[in-house]
């Protein structure tokens, strides 16, 4: 399986990352993909891909809660960092209308400007979007016939607000937000829509920990290896095959990020 969600540069990774990281190998995670969430974030990011070159890779960009620090020398920093061949996207990027951390006219600033980097490397797209659909989605269409390949990771909204990204050609990035009997109900609803080449699964860890895991375990710091459980969800969620999701699953981010 590929984790294509794990925010390994966080703290909380510091005194265990490599234990972390052979934890999730022993339960199936072949590969990682270290999310950039700022410039200090994404360049720890890249490090991390080349300290443990036969598993992971980074992303690099400004996640919306950071927009407000987006300015010329950030986004040289980044296309800085794109350079690199174990940098494999732009992001994360995108609008967060639910904390406003930063403020939306910098949030869709920072947005654009990703998006243009994107284009002008001809690389994929790793989009965070949370209620701010009815801003992200034209701002994405308008541009996403110059795009090459994108995931709305992390996806927790609406039935109609997938099928828009469906019909632009986006993949869905599902955590264990799924696992989630609360929060998540809608989406085991509406994952049937994905098709089966638009489908990654992440954790976001350390976010995000599975709700309805068994034992619950004592720590709330969510790990890449919960990503044996997600799958076994979705799998279950779609009657298929737990080995034909991982398979599909992995292709699909193979392909996504040509790695």
């Amino acid at each position: 399986m590929i984790d294509i969600g794990a925010n390994l540069t966080h703290d909380s990774f510091d005194k265990d990352r490599e234990n972390v990281i052979k934890d999730a190998q022993a339960a199936g995670v072949e590969t990682f993909i270290i999310t950039g969430s700022d410039v200090d974030c994404s360049s720890k990011a890249q490090q991390l891909a080349h300290q443990y070159n036969d598993c992971c890779y980074a992303t690099a960009g400004i996640h919306p809660h950071h927009a407000s620090d987006f300015n010329g020398d950030a986004e040289d920093a980044i296309q800085e960092l794109l350079h690199d061949d174990k940098v494999v996207a732009v992001g994360e990027t995108g609008l967060d209308y639910f904390r406003d951390f930063s403020p939306r006219e910098a949030q869709i600033f920072s947005f654009e400007r990703h998006i243009k980097l994107a284009i002008e490397n001809d690389m994929p797209l790793f989009l965070h979007q949370r209620e701010s659909h009815k801003d992200f989605h034209p701002i994405l269409k308008e541009h996403r016939d110059q795009l090459g390949n994108v995931v709305v990771h992390c996806f927790t909204d609406t039935e109609q607000a997938l099928f828009d990204y469906l019909d632009l050609d986006c993949h869905i990035g599902i955590t264990g937000w799924i696992c989630d009997e609360r929060r998540g109900k809608h989406l085991i609803d509406i994952i049937h829509n994905i098709p089966n080449n638009r489908l990654l699964i992440e954790t976001d860890s350390p976010y995000l920990m599975p709700r309805n895991l068994n034992p619950k375990p004592k720590s709330r710091r969510n790990e890449p290896k919960h990503l044996a459980h997600i799958a076994t969800e979705i799998a279950n969620i779609l009657d298929i095959d737990l080995l034909q999701l991982q398979q599909q699953t992995t292709e699909n981010s193979r392909q996504f990020f040509e790695i």
